[in-house]
């Protein structure tokens, strides 16, 4: 990002606050969820405000605030990408420079399983509610669900997921579920990725609420993948998951899920936007070419 352009955005944060406000208003919505190519590809960015900045090799890689809205601004522009999956100041800083136009926005919510904490588990809603993302004319909210058969803090949890689908489905607003299996290896909380790990996961999301009308599940791309999506009727969005050192062979996965015709795209966020050799457009071009 040029100095000149975060010198703005820096300005209009000190001076015009409420210019954030206003631009969300204005700003022209998407026709509906799925866009060019049929199918919803979203950019996710909601990894920072959770304290998890690695970015494959890269310990601190998404630290770099400006260096990551330039990224994401190359990825929003490239033909077939939809939108976006973040936390207010991030999508904030998005709405200043102008990047969300026609876009799909997704809120994400619960930030507060702070990554490698002792409350990890204990994932509560610090970021963006229901009202908020009603108010700010986004596309719908996005929620972690990590269950941990040994963590009792998995119960608030689930509990606060079910309020928080209620709520987007009261507002008519896509509930984006994240769930998965995870235990504690060596004091960190580590994912189940086993396709009856996954399977389990799914149907518990795919419970929450008074409806699922308006609930899809985000779900990460495991071997039996056909089982994984045998296991409920909702729309399926693959999680793109961390940088793969091997990227051909995990594009070659990915393709494969989305033959599929229950899969109804992807949110890729540190894959995408800090590929193997650092060429954000190419990576994204290659995705959506799955699409």
């Amino acid at each position: 990002m040029k100095a000149a352009r975060l010198a703005d955005l820096l300005d209009d944060r000190v001076r015009r606050p409420g210019r954030i406000a206003e631009l969300a208003e204005q700003r022209e919505r998407p026709a509906s969820l799925v866009g060019q190519t049929g199918r919803l590809m979203l950019v996710a960015a909601d990894h920072p405000a959770r304290g998890a900045l690695r970015a494959g090799a890269e310990a601190m890689a998404m630290a770099d605030r400006p260096e990551l809205l330039r990224r994401l601004v190359v990825a929003l522009d490239r033909p077939g990408v939809d939108g976006v999956l973040g936390t207010a100041d991030i999508l904030e800083d998005l709405l200043l420079l102008g990047a969300l136009e026609g876009k799909v926005v997704i809120g994400s919510m619960n930030r507060g399983g702070l990554a490698g904490t002792s409350f990890e588990i204990d994932d509560r809603f610090t970021a963006y509610h229901a009202g908020a993302i009603e108010r700010r004319g986004f596309q719908g909210g996005k929620m972690l669900l990590r269950i941990d058969p040994q963590d009792a803090a998995t119960a608030p949890t689930l509990v606060a997921c079910a309020d928080a689908v209620n709520a987007l489905a009261d507002r008519s607003l896509m509930a984006m579920v994240e769930p998965f299996i995870s235990h504690r290896v060596e004091g960190r909380v580590r994912n189940d990725l086993t396709a009856e790990a996954v399977i389990r996961s799914a149907t518990v999301a795919a419970g929450l609420g008074w409806t699922s009308a308006h609930t899809w599940l985000k779900l990460p791309v495991v071997d039996s993948m056909d089982e994984v999506l045998a296991a409920t009727t909702l729309p399926v969005l693959l999680l793109g998951g961390e940088v793969g050192a091997d990227q051909q062979a995990q594009f070659t996965q990915w393709s494969k899920a989305l033959d599929s015709p229950q899969v109804k795209g992807m949110v890729a966020g540190r894959s995408m936007l800090y590929p193997p050799g650092g060429d954000v457009a190419a990576a994204v071009d290659a995705t959506v070419e799955m699409m």
